[in-house]
């Protein structure tokens, strides 16, 4: 006879999501409030807006098309109306200014942060929800703010401690792009499925090289596990065009001690109009991060940065860590990109039928926390416990609830146990919260008016003493008596005496 089915849940998470634990939250909250800092010295203010928006709120800009809602995870209301969850903070920033737009001052410059929602297939380094940190200006149309972004990026980095040449801010023109699609015969609205294959196939430098990007800008390419991305199709010369800009190209090319873009006089093919605006506005960023004192290691023009959104119109940036890691093949890379923005004019225009310049761009919290983590630049080490007040004699609860209470009016965090175990368990309790200290009264401490402080981090230390009189001497400071009502007093001492701190 079969054992009869259990109605038992499988308790699983869905692929592409994480759960977080206390050192990580804490960790991430630790680094958060760095960047905060630094974007507010700058002056852009918080501001915060809902996790789901209407569909067409967000627009259809992810690099991500070949799946289902473009990469987006949408549903319909009771109205019939789509909404999905937000794939960026970006795109609802501009809903949020064309919707107040005649409140806000202008240029409006905010920050915000929160976790964003793809719809992607996952992989390693590939989730489905994901923490973006965003800091942009909204309607200013000079390179300043644009250079402000790079230098404000650059300042970010050295504030979280990663080291003047471990990183560097790279800067590129999607006119310059745009000019070199133009230049191969694919300008254009007909030709924008097109540009944007070439752009995503550029966009993929970093990882797959210059050969793989050869392939996808040809008949396409199979990865490793046999999957196969249809290509952009480009003759065999067009491909030479586009990948010898990536490396300054024909029409311009880079002043290597300044970091600034000098157009030759002759190109083939010539330079257009959007081109040579391109150039233009890379060559003033780039003075004017120069005059700011952000030299070429922390800021540089880069012709090889793409950035895979569509609705990039003209500069755009990416923040690489140069140091190295160890690939998945053993060998050395560099760690990459964490953090990416540009220039969106058109994003805004959307809802108000009107130029609304912008400028912004956007950490990966947890690529960035990786990145801090292998530096050892982020404490990862979970904060301590909070001092627990054990249970004698649960007809005492309310004595030992007044206990608590005075502790947390004195700032010191503090729980009372609420389980059903014996003294052993409690401190078993105890030690897996990471409490510094337990309070102790029993019937007879609270006959002589005392309560029992145990020190847990010194008593952890005691098997590893090997002198006696310095064993005594511990185990002594490990365990103490105070008198009931100097019990904050008698856990400020422990608390001192180890240096723990919270928040």
């Amino acid at each position: 006879m079969s054992e009869p089915k259990s109605n038992k849940l499988k308790a699983r998470l869905p692929r592409g999501l994480a759960d977080r634990g206390a050192a990580e939250i804490t960790a991430q909250r630790r680094m958060l409030e760095t960047i905060r800092q630094v974007f507010e010295r700058y002056g852009f203010e918080p501001v915060e807006t809902p996790q789901i928006e209407y569909t067409d709120a967000l627009g259809k800009f992810l690099p991500d098309q070949d799946r289902p809602n473009e990469g987006v995870f949408s549903f319909q209301d009771e109205d019939e109306q789509w909404l999905s969850l937000r794939y960026d903070l970006t795109a609802p920033l501009a809903r949020y200014v064309a919707e107040n737009f005649d409140a806000l001052p202008k240029p409006y410059r905010s920050y915000r942060a929160g976790y964003v929602y793809r719809n992607e297939k996952p992989g390693p380094g590939r989730f489905r929800q994901f923490m973006q940190f965003d800091a942009d200006t909204v309607g200013s149309a000079s390179m300043a703010a644009d250079a402000e972004v790079c230098m404000m990026a650059a300042d970010t980095m050295e504030a979280l401690g990663i080291p003047r040449g471990s990183y560097v801010v790279k800067v590129n023109n999607r006119k310059v792009l745009d000019g070199v699609m133009e230049a191969i015969g694919i300008g254009g609205d007909e030709n924008a499925g097109k540009r944007l294959t070439v752009l995503r196939a550029i966009d993929k430098l970093d990882r797959l090289g210059t050969d793989g990007v050869r392939l996808l800008l040809g008949a396409g390419r199979k990865d490793e596990s046999g999957d196969f991305t249809k290509g952009a199709g480009l003759a065999a010369n067009e491909i030479d065009y586009v990948v010898e800009n990536l490396q300054g190209g024909r029409g311009f090319s880079f002043n290597t001690r300044s970091g600034g873009v000098e157009i030759h006089p002759k190109s083939v093919p010539p330079i257009d109009n959007v081109f040579s605006a391109g150039l233009s506005e890379l060559d003033a960023i780039e003075k004017l991060c120069r005059a700011a004192g952000y030299d070429t290691d922390r800021i540089r023009i880069d012709p090889s940065v793409v950035r895979g959104l569509e609705y990039y119109t003209g500069p755009v940036y990416e923040i690489e860590l140069t140091f190295p890691v160890e690939g998945e093949d053993g060998k050395p890379v560099r760690f990459g990109s964490v953090a990416g923005g540009g220039r969106y004019d058109g994003l805004v225009a959307r809802f108000r039928g009107e130029p609304v310049p912008a400028t912004g761009f956007s950490i990966g919290v947890s690529r960035l926390m990786a990145a801090l983590q292998h530096l050892k630049k982020l404490d990862s080490k979970p904060e301590p416990g909070p001092v627990v007040v054990t249970v004698f004699d649960q007809d005492r609860i309310a004595d030992y609830q007044k206990m608590v209470a005075a502790l947390r009016q004195a700032n010191i965090r503090a729980e009372l146990y609420l389980g059903q175990g014996k003294f052993g368990a409690q401190m078993k309790y105890a030690d897996k919260r990471g409490s510094p200290c337990v309070v102790i009264q029993g019937g007879d401490e609270k006959a002589r008016g005392e309560v029992q402080i145990k020190d847990l981090i010194m008593g952890a230390t005691l098997s590893a003493t090997k002198d006696r009189d310095e064993y005594l001497k511990k185990q002594a400071e490990a365990q103490f008596a105070a008198p009931e009502g100097e019990v904050v007093d008698a856990v400020r001492k422990v608390l001192a005496r180890h240096g723990v701190t919270w928040g």
